[in-house]
């Protein structure tokens, strides 16, 4: 649903989303005084850092200049032409997948997604960013439609995607273009907007046409720890440490194995077929990874099936995060493994009248 720019802005200022305004009818930055605008010919060379503009409550330097201050929003926003509105997504701890849909496909395998091995098959199935980004899903163990992600989407008026997530605590993303430059890169047409960056906010109309959230979903989730794994092993996670050691038994396998369904025996249940997996960290190759795996996939089938689980989706993710803890350099293999051993469990639900 469209609405008025200054309902827009504060509505992002509320969830601590600092705004700037864009130029009327585009999705640029508004420009700033003749100081501060690259183009003028009274510009001074400065950063943006410390300019006397921003703390005077001026608008220059774009996603810099950025704020959540009421005052300040509503007066920017009750300027004739009304601006747009702009979110500096890092400043709002914000990781935003921008998916490009005009059709330019097929691609070259080694463009479509950097951290990945893509066949030639299917790279010839890829024509849009949307395309790219399913495949990314699909071999990153992510789900299955964009629908499935329930996380803050909006549509852009070119019939692009942008994606809302939040960014895990005390961690920092880096910005990219997707694909078409030298350079980080999560995937043909996914652009990143993280540190550095700004999107666009939805609700703003430019000339082109609105920006729409799509379905019942206002709020952006945690980033997934799929896409989350694509983004760092494509160097958008900016100051990162050595992986520390995991725990026995990861974080998603734990809020997997909580008690959900008021079952504590599926929660054991859970818990012993995950930690088996990820205890192969400290194990040599050989020590039987591929077959723990299998027997844990199609353990979880198993309990999605009796509904002890809530979902193929979150079972799948759980594994996902174990076995690579595990072997981090048998990725493929273990999307494999569990995909065939889900679907075998999924045949014979466990009963903990009968399984125990």
């Amino acid at each position: 649903m469209e609405s008025r720019a200054s309902e827009v802005a504060a509505w992002c200022a509320r969830r601590g989303w600092p705004v700037f305004p864009l130029r009327a009818g585009h999705k640029t930055p508004r420009p700033g005084c003749g100081r501060c605008r690259l183009s003028s010919t009274q510009y001074v060379p400065h950063a943006a850092a410390g300019c006397p503009c921003i703390e005077q409550g001026r608008w220059c330097h774009g996603f810099y200049a950025a704020t959540v201050e009421p005052e300040r929003i509503a007066r920017w926003w009750s300027e004739q032409p009304v601006p747009g509105v702009g979110v500096s997504t890092g400043a709002a701890g914000l990781v935003v997948v921008d998916v490009d849909c005009h059709v330019d496909g097929p691609v070259e395998a080694d463009r479509v997604l950097p951290g990945f091995d893509v066949s030639a098959e299917d790279a010839r199935q890829v024509r849009t960013g949307l395309d790219t980004l399913m495949l990314l899903a699909r071999l990153a163990g992510g789900p299955e439609t964009v629908e499935d992600m329930r996380t803050l989407t909006v549509q852009t008026p070119s019939g692009g995607l942008h994606l809302w997530f939040t960014a895990p605590r005390n961690t920092r993303w880096a910005s990219s273009a997707g694909g078409d430059h030298d350079g980080r890169a999560l995937g043909w047409q996914l652009d990143v907007r993280a540190q550095g960056g700004y999107i666009v906010a939805p609700g703003t109309r430019t000339g082109a046409g609105v920006y729409r959230a799509l379905g019942d979903v206002r709020v952006p989730a945690l980033l997934p720890s799929w896409l989350a794994g694509a983004l760092q092993r494509t160097g958008h996670l900016l100051g990162s440490a050595p992986r520390p050691r995991a725990a026995r038994v990861p974080n998603l396998a734990r809020r997997i194995a909580a008690p959900q369904s008021e079952s504590a025996w599926a929660s054991a249940v859970v818990t012993t077929a995950l930690a088996q997996v990820a205890e192969c960290e400290r194990l040599s190759e050989g020590s039987g990874w591929s077959s723990k795996l299998n027997k844990a996939a199609f353990t979880m089938g198993g309990l999605v099936a009796a509904g002890l689980v809530p979902s193929d989706a979150e079972a799948r993710n759980a594994l996902i995060e174990a076995a690579v803890q595990a072997r981090p350099n048998r990725e493929r293999e273990a999307h494999r493994i569990i995909q065939s051993g889900l679907v075998a469990g999924q045949r014979r639900p466990l009963n903990p009248t009968k399984d125990r």
